[in-house]
């Protein structure tokens, strides 16, 4: 037998089956087996009716521990047989139990250990392998780590800059629509306060809780952003450390590593949901300055139909044989109402129904009659029109309007010398639209009921003027302009009609 192996020999046979060191105060049982006394004191303890043997469970009758001074005595002779502790190097933790260096990695314990401990029951059947080894797979290994949370670090940054934009665009939102409101109602405040205060709330309510969820957003971000950071911190630490600190519970921050999954935020619709309606008692003001209009037959397109009362106007199937006078619109299929407007006030509702495509408005008496129709402020007209589904200002660009309810009745009102003219939607009472400019000569009332297309046959159709109406403006003074979405009237490709068919002007 090998030196070695016999020096092996002998410290297991003076080592306790127990607790693995070699023994202190050893004792021999009546079956033979022989113990540290301190170690089977514990494991007997004080009160037990029946002792067994830790080792081969017999039933010992008498708790008699016979002191085993032989074995003490090999013990020692053992101990003078193990190799000298091998050096340590400066600075780098040795076996406590050994005092020999830490040379040796175990795998199932995930602990460096020493050469003697390799040699120990405890660790003989694990897997061991050398202590640099080990160290160079870990550092691969956390290497990758640290790369996936760098990744996720950056994405998570990215996330909560585009959520801190959104807040602000939000808040910009909500700031807009809050100066509409206050403008809607600024002027009829003796009428319409409690609705306004009504409607602040409700987009207060809005604004918070929208908010809120934003900033939970970035906060929920901010948090994984801290996480991360502290994580790759801890990591970068640990790839600086000496081997011995470095292994030292790094299957758990691998661990942590690998669970460190980045969540994103919370999906937030940052349109206003709620209706920003103006309330019945609004449109009962606006009805003070209703007019009993009418279609004007000289001005109206050959293609279109107007019935008796010339209150309703449809696309027709054939061109008229009309005479080709100034007034008539020869290619944009529109027609104007009969009484003009020089100054005061005006308001006029207009049913539109179901229809797919219309057009209404105001224009300046003096536009061309011929050809192509652009629908800019700039060339006289003042107009909202639905196409496919979306209901747009004519500004230049085109103005996208949000519409909560589908409006089958539309209402403009034409406040003269302030120069503006607003639209609302009847059907929910809200606001649409307000253009401000400055009005000089003649404007019209304009009225296009689009191409018949198969779905979109039924007539724009004037409603009848309330019996109390005041017809012709009148004292009171009435703002219908937000700031924030009134101005636009100037730029490219506005949108108008053109023969038969719909337009674009590049």
């Amino acid at each position: 037998m090998a030196a070695g192996d016999l020096a092996r020999s002998f410290q297991d046979e003076a080592t306790c089956p127990m607790c693995l060191e070699f023994f202190t105060d050893p004792v021999s049982i009546e079956c033979g087996h022989n113990y540290c006394r301190a170690c089977l004191s514990q494991c007997w303890g004080e009160s037990e009716p029946k002792f067994s043997c830790p080792q081969c469970r017999v039933t010992i009758l008498q708790r008699h521990l016979r002191p085993n001074y032989q074995l003490g005595n090999l013990v020692e002779l053992v101990k003078c047989l193990r190799p000298p502790a091998g050096p340590v190097p400066e600075g780098q933790p040795g076996c406590k139990r050994h005092q020999e260096a830490l040379k040796l990695f175990c795998q199932e314990d995930q602990a460096p250990i020493c050469v003697v401990c390799d040699r120990s029951r405890e660790h003989r059947a694990h897997t061991v392998v050398p202590i640099e080894e080990a160290a160079q797979e870990y550092k691969e290994k956390l290497q990758g780590a640290l790369g996936l949370l760098r990744e996720q670090l950056e994405e998570a940054l990215g996330l909560r800059s585009e959520e801190e934009e959104k807040t602000a665009e939000w808040q910009r939102t909500v700031q807009a629509k809050r100066e509409m409101i206050a403008g809607e109602f600024n002027k009829l405040h003796t009428l319409l306060r409690e609705e306004e205060q009504l409607l602040l709330q409700r987009l207060a309510e809005e604004e918070r809780e929208t908010l809120q969820r934003l900033q939970e957003n970035v906060t929920k971000l901010s948090q994984q952003s801290a996480s991360l950071q502290q994580l790759i911190a801890e990591i970068e630490g640990k790839c600086q450390q000496l081997v011995a600190e470095l292994l030292k519970d790094v299957k758990s921050t691998l661990s942590r590593s690998e669970n460190m999954k980045l969540q994103g935020p919370e999906a937030i619709c940052t349109d206003l949901q709620r209706g920003y309606k103006i309330c019945l008692d609004l449109r009962e003001a606006l009805n003070r300055f209703a007019v009993d209009m009418t279609l004007d037959p000289d001005t109206a397109n050959p293609w279109l139909v107007l019935s008796e009362d010339r209150k309703r106007v449809r696309d027709g199937d054939t061109r008229q044989d009309l005479p080709d006078n100034p007034e008539r619109f020869d290619t944009s299929v529109c027609v104007l109402g009969a009484e003009g407007v020089t100054g005061g006030r005006r308001y006029w509702e207009v049913e539109v129904g179901d229809k797919t495509d219309w057009d209404l408005g105001i224009c300046r008496e003096s536009v061309s009659r011929k050809g192509e129709v652009t629908y800019t402020p700039e060339n006289g007209y003042w107009v909202v029109l639905l196409r496919d589904g979306e209901y747009e200002a004519g500004t230049s660009p085109l103005l996208p309007l949000p519409v909560s309810a589908r409006p089958s009745r539309v209402g403009v009102f034409l406040d003269y010398e302030a120069g503006k003219v607003s639209f609302y939607n009847v059907t929910d009472r809200s606001h649409l639209f307000t253009f401000t400019g400055t009005f000089s000569g003649m404007l019209c009332p304009f009225f296009s009921p689009g191409l018949d297309d198969g779905a979109n046959t039924a007539p724009l159709t004037i409603c009848p003027a309330p019996a109390h109406a005041g017809g012709n403006g009148g004292t009171m003074s009435w703002d219908s302009s937000p700031a924030a979405l009134g101005g636009g009237i100037a730029g490219a490709a506005p949108c108008g009609v053109s023969g038969r068919g719909l337009h674009c002007t590049p």
